[in-house]
């Protein structure tokens, strides 16, 4: 039996890329819009996105999807990823933000997927630390910061859901210091 003419071929390729996925989120965005209404979380969330893409636009971090009161960044370096994800706490403290942020962040090859999309291990796990982080917190694999491991900013391991073996993190806000020196 054959298969259709759709006019156009079907993708059957795949592309394995390396990159630095971050998973940021408005902390407990749900509660505030319900205790004080739509429109002052809409004036939060706006004033997050502004904050999210004037970091990105400056530093090469990439929006690759909104998601509700998050983001999905995208970069080539973790060292870069890091540094914008620290820069966006810092700027929605500085405007004084009534939410938290929380977030997550990993390295590795994933899928780029019909051109747009990333599939892959490396994505999840950023998606997972971040689901994990406390307000303030961004989590990362200790391995994705060198010299981490000697600072207080090690939390160590954690069981991340869908994986097998607990991950080694640490909380990069905890080593502002050390992942700005690694900025060049």
């Amino acid at each position: 039996m054959s298969s259709p003419d759709l006019g156009f071929e079907l993708a059957t390729e795949s592309h394995r890329v390396r990159r630095t996925f971050g998973f940021i989120d408005l902390s407990k965005f749900t509660t505030y819009g319900n205790t004080y209404g739509d429109d002052r979380a809409v004036a939060q969330l706006s004033t997050f996105r502004s904050i999210v893409r004037s970091v990105g636009s400056a530093t090469g971090v990439r929006v690759a999807k909104w998601l509700g009161d998050g983001a999905m960044l995208v970069a080539l370096d973790p060292v870069g990823m890091m540094s914008a994800v620290l820069r966006i706490l810092r700027q929605c403290s500085a405007n004084e933000l009534d939410l938290d942020l929380h977030g997550g962040i990993a390295e590795g090859h994933v899928i780029l997927f019909e051109g747009d999309d990333y599939i892959g291990v490396t994505v999840n796990l950023a998606a997972r630390l971040a689901d994990a982080a406390k307000p303030g917190q961004v989590l990362a694999p200790v391995e994705l910061v060198p010299g981490i491991e000697r600072t207080e900013a090690v939390i160590g391991p954690i069981v991340v859901p869908g994986f097998a073996l607990p991950v080694d993190v640490a909380d990069i806000t905890r080593a502002v210091s050390l992942v700005e020196s690694r900025n060049l």
